[in-house]
């Protein structure tokens, strides 16, 4: 299948084709769930639209965990229901939707009781790979095992040696999470989706009672569109209260923030074979492997402030540190930090005040015509809560649809995959490139990183890694802009790459380098370049200090301090 290309060029001509005439359906939000929901609709045969106030995944489906998991702490809480729907989900994205982008990941649970919870523990682990092997695709992860303490200390040798006294390790998956959105709104593209970027929504048309279309600002070139469609869906995650009320509606639910940081240290602070995954009084702790690093998280607080962009504090930070040195033998400092991210879980309000409490399980509202709302639920399942919004919307709709098919439709990447992968090493002789490199461009991009490679036979100098990120490529940079809809250095910095969360700089060495590789692409001058470089730095300055301060409410007003820049 051809690859759908998303440049300037292609992003003012889906705004002006949305403009021209009706879609079957408009979603809004570019997050996870509204990328999957657009795919849905598009595979469907609907002409679909998806509009983007900022861009593909800048909201919370950017600053996950990064893990596709079943939710094995939802067992405890007797979900079965959601724990079995998000390991059909988990199986099918590493066997067949995500294959190169969707990895396994090993997790050792520390028992620091003998007896009892070798036998609790245990059991759940073993119902959690049983419900994975009979969803049908769970075949493809090892199953669990019991390590006694010193072979568990063997694992993880980062381990106290009285932190435990035997362990378990089970398996689940992870991904790039704001990779995974842009894969998908590419993927929904190639079939058929008109998608825009930097285009919000300030306002709604409405015939009566019914909703039909929405007044967009295009962010990046001026101007205002309306864009008129049978359906909308509104999938803007934390916003979603937000966006109902420019239409005066409340809605049927109430969606509600929950805060969640997590922090990046270097591989070798931490020395383990696997993840890890901690109980604390409130959540369970993750120290996930990414790559060169570790990922440790995550919090779970009450947020109620700017949800554009959630800051963590200095007491949110010492809380992690605190959990995750209570097992490790060489604590970690915040001299070992290397980025830190906050993120919000839109969580359906429920009757409890603890946002840990509160569902992880999605709703679908159609609270007037023409408007269909889905919040609530976990990155794992976005598939069901896509087919679930269109499923809604098309009673609205004055055709025959066809049912949902994106249980077969790969993502654009995953057709070829495993072939190229076979054949990296081939690859690599072909390109000059080592085969380190072309194996970290097969799990970006699967089959797609043919496209980068032949930036660099065009620009050999692209072949190159970037300076101060050197596990990135300088072609990744140039790609990012002209076929991922990357508009500025902070997209191309923070989420086409994870540069900013993986250097201790936050990225800000390599901003000059990366801002002149993308400038030609995007038609930048040199004002606009300097313009680029000055508020990235305006904005890890003011996450920084945001981290230094002792609350939410100080940690709030820092970051604000750097706005989202505003093209010349």
């Amino acid at each position: 299948m051809k690859t759908a290309i998303l440049g300037p060029a292609q992003r003012a001509e889906a705004l002006a084709r949305m403009a021209e005439r009706e879609l079957d359906i408009l979603v809004v939000g570019a997050g996870v769930v509204g990328a999957g929901t657009a795919l849905d609709a598009a595979t469907r045969g609907l002409s679909t639209g998806l509009v983007e106030a900022r861009d593909w995944a800048s909201g919370t489906s950017s600053r996950s965990s990064k893990l596709i998991h079943g939710g094995l702490r939802y067992l405890e809480m007797l979900d079965f229901a959601l724990v079995r729907e998000a390991l059909k989900e988990r199986g099918l994205l590493l066997e067949r939707l995500a294959p190169h982008l969707v990895k396994p990941v090993p997790f050792l649970y520390p028992l620091q009781h003998k007896g009892w919870e070798r036998w609790y523990a245990g059991s759940g682990v073993a119902l959690y790979d049983a419900m994975s092997v009979s969803s049908g695709h769970g075949r493809g992860l090892p199953v669990h095992r019991h390590l006694s303490h010193k072979r568990a200390l063997q694992v993880a040798p980062c381990l106290k040696k009285d932190a435990l006294v035997g362990a378990l390790q089970y398996y689940d998956a992870q991904m790039d999470d704001a990779r995974y959105v842009t894969t998908m709104v590419r993927t929904a593209a190639a079939y058929g989706a008109q998608v825009a970027n930097r285009a919000r929504v300030v306002g709604f048309l409405r015939e009566g009672e019914r909703v039909v279309g929405v007044r967009v600002e295009d962010v990046e070139g001026g101007g205002d569109y309306e864009i008129r469609a049978q359906q909308i869906v509104n999938a803007t995650g934390v916003w979603t209260d937000d966006t109902q009320a420019l239409i005066g509606e409340r809605g049927q639910f109430h969606v509600r923030a929950s805060k969640g940081i997590h922090l990046v240290v270097p591989k070798d602070r931490i020395h383990s074979t696997t993840g890890l995954i901690l109980r604390t009084e409130k959540s369970v702790l993750f120290v996930i492997p990414w790559g060169r690093h570790w990922i440790v998280g995550t919090t779970d607080t009450d947020w109620d402030l700017d949800k554009a962009h959630p800051a963590a504090s200095s007491a949110d930070i010492d809380y992690l540190l605190e959990h995750v040195n209570e097992v490790l033998a060489t604590p970690l400092t915040r001299d070992d930090v290397e980025g830190v991210y906050a993120g919000l879980r839109p969580l359906l309000a429920g009757e409890s005040d603890a946002t840990s409490k509160l569902s992880r399980e999605h709703t679908v509202a159609h609270p007037v015509p023409g408007l269909v709302v889905v919040a609530g639920g976990k990155y794992t399942t976005y598939r069901v809560m896509a087919k679930d919004a269109v499923d809604e919307a098309v009673h609205g709709l004055d055709q025959r649809v066809a049912d949902c098919v994106t249980e077969d439709v790969p993502l654009v990447g995953a057709e070829g995959y495993r072939a190229l992968w076979n054949a990296r090493a081939r690859i690599a002789a072909r390109t000059g490139l080592h085969v380190a490199r072309i194996e970290h461009l097969l799990n970006r991009y699967g089959s797609m990183a043919e496209e980068l490679l032949e930036l660099v036979v065009a620009d050999p100098s692209l072949g190159e890694p970037l300076a101060h990120a050197d596990d990135y490529l300088r072609a990744e940079a140039v790609y990012a802009c002209t076929h991922e809809g990357a508009r500025h250095l902070d997209d191309v910095l923070t989420r086409r790459t994870r540069i900013s969360i993986e250097t201790f700089d936050r990225g800000t060495r390599s901003a000059r380098e990366v801002a002149e590789l993308i400038a030609p692409a995007l038609g930048w001058d040199g004002d606009q370049i300097e313009k680029e470089i000055a508020h990235y730095q305006k904005r890890v300055e003011a996450e920084r200090e945001s981290q230094r301060q002792p609350d939410d409410l100080t940690a709030d007003a820092a970051r604000l301090g750097a706005p989202d820049i505003v093209p010349l």
